[in-house]
């Protein structure tokens, strides 16, 4: 029964997370009180991390059978790995605008929609989602149980379903340009080989039709 509720919680909190992030639902927003918009993101951020504590409890606080602990070397590089996913989240920080991010910009600039630039940064010439691939590797690399596996498949698939949506937005916002990013890049699991020399991103950042479309 309490695997039950952690499963419940986790497609309660990404039902909740995709509604807000819809554009369906920020454009409602807009329409109705367009002096909401500039405190958008913020409040988005906030609703975010505040309704993820209690599943985080409840998962990470329900006791089950163990499916298996890293011991000895291999929790030597289950940590080193993860280790190493966080560092990269750290130095990938530098690709984003964390203003916009956590909606400083947005707030600043008065809701004012700012044009987009593509680019792309080195970690997204191996994989398109890095903080996605990131909280992937974090995830499968702790000791797991039961309830931190529910947790585990269902992070996975909601980051799997979430990068699509997310995806149908970046094509209609750089058309043809992202499409050919997407044919050189996998999504969120690295392949060695396939991914975009520094050369080709280049020419591909520059090449016509930077702006996004309409």
């Amino acid at each position: 029964m309490r695997l039950t509720e952690i499963l419940l919680a986790w497609i309660g909190y990404f039902a909740l997370h995709s509604l807000l992030a819809a554009s369906c639902t920020k454009a409602w927003v807009g329409r109705r009180r367009p002096q909401w918009m500039s405190g958008y993101r913020i409040f988005f951020n906030a609703v975010a991390t505040v309704t993820l504590l209690p599943v985080l409890w409840l998962a990470y606080n329900t006791q089950s059978a163990w499916l298996w602990q890293w011991q000895g070397v291999w929790a030597w590089v289950a940590n080193a790995v993860a280790l190493t996913a966080i560092l990269c989240l750290f130095a990938s920080a530098r690709a984003y605008d964390m203003d916009e991010f956590l909606g400083l910009r947005q707030l600043r600039e008065h809701g004012n929609d700012v044009p987009l630039t593509f680019t792309i940064s080195p970690l997204h010439r191996f994989v398109r989602h890095p903080w996605y691939c990131i909280a992937l590797v974090l995830v499968w690399s702790r000791d797991m149980n039961e309830a931190q596996l529910i947790s585990a498949l269902a992070i996975t698939v909601y980051l799997f379903v979430g990068s699509w949506l997310e995806e149908r937005k970046l094509i209609d916002s750089y058309g043809q340009r992202y499409r050919s990013y997407m044919a050189q890049v996998p999504g969120l699991i690295p392949l060695p080989w396939k991914y975009m020399s520094a050369l080709d991103a280049a020419t591909l950042v520059n090449s016509p039709g930077a702006e996004p479309s309409k």
